[in-house]
């Protein structure tokens, strides 16, 4: 009784005080390993949109290249999985680190799993969504060097708080105009990617060799 009474009371506490801090990440494989390429597979989609992987695949390089790492062209990498008759993520995620090793030559491999992606529509709000998981491992050892996930959102740009009702109405109409008309989930999958693979977010990748050499500079 006394164990739960503590608990409960601990619950209260973190209600009043606002959220807790989150708490660092452990990098002491990351920077044992100290990778100086990625390669990225194509990632897996859990979403309803067929188009999730491929959209999400064309905007990762650049927050890694960001973050001062060589990243193997997604495209090439797409390409030669292709000619060796695989093009299912799922599949290709399946594949052994020295089979990976043989082709390509990484220092890590990066594996992606995408689980939100796509425009839900309801009376008075549209939402466009984007939520992915990302896994980096060394890819001589297998060791998991880092891992996080992100998500974005089309209503952190939205401000429906005034007007009442028919400005919420007009609003959401002109959403649902724009999420059809143009490929939002594809400007939000960007939004993700950043946050996941961003050296500056908290708890994200550590900065690779090509930024530290520039920060040093």
């Amino acid at each position: 009784m006394k164990i739960r009474m503590i608990a409960v009371l601990c619950v209260l506490a973190s209600v009043l005080t606002g959220c807790a801090t989150t708490p660092p990440y452990d990098y002491t494989a990351f920077r044992e390993s100290n990778p100086r390429s990625i390669l990225v597979l194509p990632p897996v989609n859990e979403s309803l949109d067929t188009s999730a992987s491929y959209s999400f695949l064309t905007q990762v390089s650049l927050p890694l290249a960001e973050a001062g790492y060589y990243v193997f062209p997604v495209a090439v990498v797409e390409e030669t999985f292709r000619e060796n008759g695989m093009s299912n993520p799922e599949e290709i995620h399946s594949l052994g680190l020295d089979k990976l090793n043989e082709v390509f030559g990484a220092d890590s491999v990066i594996y992606i799993k995408i689980t939100q992606y796509g425009t839900s529509y309801q009376l008075l709000a549209s939402d466009t969504r984007v939520t992915a998981q990302a896994s980096l491992v060394d890819s001589r050892s297998g060791q998991l060097l880092w891992k996080g996930q992100a998500t974005a959102s089309s209503t952190e740009q939205s401000n429906n708080n005034g007007g009442g009702l028919v400005g919420l109405l007009i609003v959401a109409l002109v959403e649902q105009v724009i999420n059809s008309t143009t490929d939002r989930s594809y400007q939000i999958a960007g939004m993700t990617s950043s946050r996941l693979l961003s050296a500056q977010t908290v708890n994200g990748v550590l900065p690779g060799p090509r930024l530290r050499d520039r920060q040093r500079q």
